[in-house]
């Protein structure tokens, strides 16, 4: 049996053997060596980010370190490159709004409320809580800190109710806010990490325009998920009692929530108003930043910001833009996108049954990368470009790809916004990944019986 040393060695060693021999290999032909080294440099990364060996911002720095020093890249400037766009300083304006949001205690307010809207009835409160999934997003981007914030507040409910973590009941709840709290954030381009680094690989997108695109397909699977999850536990929603959770205490409203409310309000004005003056998703984002950390109206100290804006995000961003363009402008992702045409030639007259093949490859690299920036690097390029060879559109193609790969979680420790959920509810992997692989069969035909004529309707076919 190994001990944790030698794990950790093994964990370190074997992807860095795998590099070395990607990187030596004699290199195949219609490859360059430049797109042998990128996609060495990416499988080294992508291992590092699922099996989390190395923290997940060090295992980017060292990558976007690696395209320099063995020549990935003509110079510095393209290893930088994810430093240098405009979405990765919009993740810092958005974290430090939800940041503010949470502090000031209006984000509990919110929960809280639309709990006792609920009117103490299970079926109501398992209704409102998918819907708050949704709504809460404008204010509380992140999926993590959202649910951080919601557990503790349906934990009340349920424990004043005596129901144990057994209970279909709370299973339902727990399972939902593990598995598809998530899908909220996703389909606002202001909501966390996903839609951040899928905008900036996709292309340069308005919020609005990320809105119309994204929130049919995100909303869709959040309803049919959210129903299934209430068939599977449905004996849980029989109670001969109702929920009282009408003892929830609000409290006075306070001044940090009122300027919170008043920042999140005059942020969503201008992301909403983005077709009228034409501003960049970052720089309402980066005003909010401004006010909230203003001496006198603001909610936040400087140092407080430093600490607690979670720093990892922003490296885990610039870098996963750093080694997508790196195989971009390196030819490697042609180049792998080519080979995977090759396998798919004979259907090259039937575009759905390409898309839909190309969609199983999404769902098998998606089980096998947990970590969702690494996925998305590491396959939208190469999507983009197959569907680009195969006569579809390369923006549907890239579309597909998050809405396949993000609106499923496999694994308890696929994601923060689920992990410490899944631990406190006592909700085991096997429950977690059956209903992962049920999630995708449900993103799956969303993407095709909804995504798919709705993306064409809004000037988006599938075919070019």
């Amino acid at each position: 049996m190994l001990t944790p040393g030698r794990m950790l060695a093994l964990k370190i060693i074997a992807p860095l053997t795998i590099f070395g021999v990607l990187l030596f290999m004699p290199t195949p032909e219609g490859l360059t060596p430049e797109g042998q080294k990128a996609l060495a440099i990416m499988a080294l990364t992508v291992v590092w980010w699922a099996t989390e060996t190395l923290p997940n911002a060090v295992a980017g720095i060292v990558g976007m370190v690696l395209l320099v020093l063995t020549g990935a890249v003509p110079d510095t400037g393209d290893a930088l490159f994810g430093f240098s766009q405009p979405v990765v300083y919009f993740l810092v304006g958005i974290l430090t709004l939800g940041l503010a949001v949470h502090r000031s205690g209006l984000a509990e307010r919110m929960a809280t409320f639309l709990i006792r809207f609920a009117v103490g009835s299970p079926r109501l409160l398992y209704m409102q809580m998918l819907f708050s999934f949704a709504a809460l997003t404008f204010a509380l981007p992140s999926a993590s800190t959202r649910g951080a914030i919601m557990v503790h507040v349906y934990e009340q409910v349920l424990n004043r109710w005596n129901i144990p973590a057994e209970h279909s009941l709370h299973k339902a709840i727990m399972m939902a806010m593990g598995s598809l709290n998530r899908l909220g954030s996703t389909a606002l381009l202001a909501g966390g990490i996903t839609p951040v680094v899928a905008s900036g690989l996709l292309g340069d997108f308005s919020w609005t325009q990320w809105f119309v695109l994204m929130s049919v397909p995100f909303y869709a699977s959040l309803i049919f998920g959210g129903t299934l999850l209430y068939i599977f536990y449905r004996s849980g929603f029989r109670l001969d009692q109702t929920i009282s959770s009408g003892r929830l205490s609000l409290g006075p409203i306070r001044s940090a929530e009122i300027r919170a409310g008043a920042i999140v309000a005059l942020t969503a004005l201008l992301w909403f108003t983005d077709f009228a003056h034409g501003l960049h998703p970052a720089v309402p984002a980066l005003i909010a930043m401004v006010l909230i950390l203003s001496p006198g109206i603001g909610l936040l100290s400087w140092t407080e910001f430093e600490r607690d804006i979670g720093w990892s995000n922003f490296f885990v961003i610039a870098t996963s833009l750093s080694l997508a363009h790196a195989l971009v402008t390196s030819g490697a992702a042609a180049w792998f996108s080519d080979s995977l045409v090759g396998s798919v030639t004979g259907l090259q007259n039937q575009p759905l049954l390409v898309l839909l093949a190309l969609c199983v490859c999404f769902a098998v690299v998606r089980m096998l990368v947990p970590n969702i920036a690494g996925y998305l690097a590491l396959v939208i390029p190469i999507a983009m470009a197959a569907g680009n060879s195969l006569g579809l559109n390369p923006l549907v193609c890239g579309m597909a790809v998050v809405v396949v790969g993000d609106s499923v979680v496999y694994y308890p420790a696929g994601g923060t916004s689920g992990l410490f959920i899944f631990q406190r509810a006592n909700i085991t992997a096997p429950e977690v990944f059956r209903f992962g692989l049920v999630m995708t069969l449900v993103a799956t035909l969303v993407l095709f019986v909804l995504a798919l004529p709705y993306w064409n309707l809004v000037g988006q076919p599938l075919v070019k």
